[in-house]
């Protein structure tokens, strides 16, 4: 099931950011820099400001948050960012995350583009993306907590989906 986060929901979505990017990014982002990151953007003050600011939501089995999806709202141009997309790596491909995403464009219906930004190296990441209709934009170099990184743009046309 997948429904709108609350602040009940803070400590199971933090709890679920640190697991999956953990799994995600060993070998490729170093622990230091992840917990840096995670701290900072998983704090509890950030989360209420998430919370209010922002779409979240949870997907749930049998009642326990097994993953999470945040959305910016439309700006201005109507364009969107889908800030994170995350599920812990035993319900990896077992739909949530497509549930996430669609219960997502729900929200951004009067929409031009939702924009995602991936990590170049996470290959499931990208393949999930490809997967469910975004188009490749550009990889360039980022830093990220002052860590080098190669970062890979998607966008999904809002206009005309290609999944939902």
């Amino acid at each position: 099931m997948i429904r709108t986060g609350t602040i009940d929901d803070i400590a199971s979505v933090q709890e679920i950011a640190y697991i999956s990017w953990n799994d995600t990014y060993e070998g490729i982002i170093p622990s230091p820099i992840q917990k840096s990151f995670l701290e900072k953007s998983y704090s509890t003050p950030m989360m209420e400001m998430r919370l209010k600011k922002t779409i979240m939501l949870v997907a749930t089995h049998e009642g326990e948050p097994v993953g999470f999806a945040n959305f910016t709202k439309l700006d201005q141009d109507g364009d969107a960012e889908l800030i994170a997309l995350y599920l812990k790596p035993e319900y990896q491909r077992s739909g949530y995350g497509k549930q996430l995403l669609t219960s997502g464009l729900s929200y951004l219906l009067d929409g031009s583009e939702l924009s995602v930004y991936v990590e170049a190296e996470n290959e499931k990441g990208r393949n999930f993306y490809e997967a469910t209709g975004f188009e490749f934009v550009e990889e360039f170099e980022d830093l990220f907590e002052g860590y080098p990184l190669r970062t890979a743009k998607y966008v999904y046309n809002l206009r005309t989906p290609a999944f939902v």
